[in-house]
């Protein structure tokens, strides 16, 4: 049976949980699956989405509300290629298929949970194919370093 404080102490515990994890996760310290698609940052009052990991590359996405939106925006300089997805008067896009390939193949192939996707890659030419709805565009970038590659994307479609 839960009274008032017993009460008051669980939540407190599963916060501290739910926070420690939401750290790690940002953090890198653990390695998850690309099938989680929660966002750390609306548990943990304003971070970057979780970090996935597919192979060796890392990538984080999102940016549907203003706090995930500005963190990923504020992160760009750090990760290798950051990639953004817009339709008609500026929208931002969301559930927009990506797939990068490079010198050795497809390195990534994942879906964007909002405008914004980073991406760590290492340095190289990599070709990306942005798939919104059934029309899929491609670029080809340069990736040479934190904060140097970038690509946007834009549809005309809702």
């Amino acid at each position: 049976m839960m009274n008032k404080t017993t009460g008051k102490i669980a939540v407190a515990l599963i916060t501290a949980a739910l926070a420690g994890g939401a750290w790690a996760q940002a953090s890198g310290t653990t390695s998850g699956g690309t099938s989680d698609t929660s966002s750390a940052g609306n548990t943990n009052g304003g971070g970057l989405p979780q970090i996935q990991q597919q192979g060796d590359v890392s990538y984080t996405s999102g940016g549907v509300g203003l706090d995930e939106s500005h963190a990923l925006q504020r992160e760009q300089a750090h990760w290798p290629l950051s990639l953004r997805f817009t339709g008609p008067t500026a929208d931002y896009l969301s559930n927009v298929h990506v797939r990068i390939t490079g010198s050795k193949g497809e390195v990534l192939n994942a879906e964007s949970m909002g405008p914004y996707m980073l991406v760590k890659l290492p340095a190289g030419s990599y070709t990306i194919a942005a798939k919104y709805k059934d029309q899929e565009k491609k670029q080809t970038v340069a990736v040479s370093g934190p904060g140097k590659a970038k690509a946007a994307f834009h549809w005309s479609i809702q």
